[in-house]
């Protein structure tokens, strides 16, 4: 991980256990905001989802690759068509993963996606959008 990669923290007092199944399901967490439409499996390593969202512009295919119960959770990206971009392919081989910690009598949830940085065209537009379902997904689980 580069420390210039998107990550977005917060905490939560809810059980690490309820938060864990929470991130899993990416229908409780990555809706919400540009008609998204989510179709395929996120719940154990090699299922896969595709996620669309602004009409198209945003088609994705992501792949979980690492499950460590009640710790980590981490997407490869398969496939990327992000048409609002000069290179649609921009997210493919990217990852995304929540990691969860022990925080006092809380849970640390940290998001980071891996290869989303400063160098790269969607990093503006990819963080805010982010940041408005990390926002979405804390009021969620405070």
């Amino acid at each position: 991980m580069s420390k210039k990669d998107f990550t977005y923290s917060f905490e939560s007092s809810k059980p690490t256990e309820t938060i864990f199944e929470t991130l899993l399901d990416v229908k409780k967490w990555w809706f919400g905001f540009y008609e998204e439409r989510i179709t395929g499996k996120s719940k154990k390593v090699n299922d896969e989802f595709n996620f669309k969202a602004g009409g198209g512009m945003h088609d994705t295919t992501q792949k979980l690759v690492e499950l460590i119960p009640d710790k980590k959770i981490t997407w490869l990206v398969t496939a990327s068509n992000l048409t609002f971009l000069k290179k649609p392919s921009e997210w493919l081989n990217t990852k995304f993963y929540f990691e969860l910690a022990k925080a006092g009598s809380k849970t640390k949830i940290i998001f980071t996606h891996q290869g989303l940085n400063p160098a790269i065209e969607c990093y503006n537009d990819c963080s805010l959008g982010w940041t408005h379902y990390l926002k979405q997904l804390e009021n969620t689980l405070k």
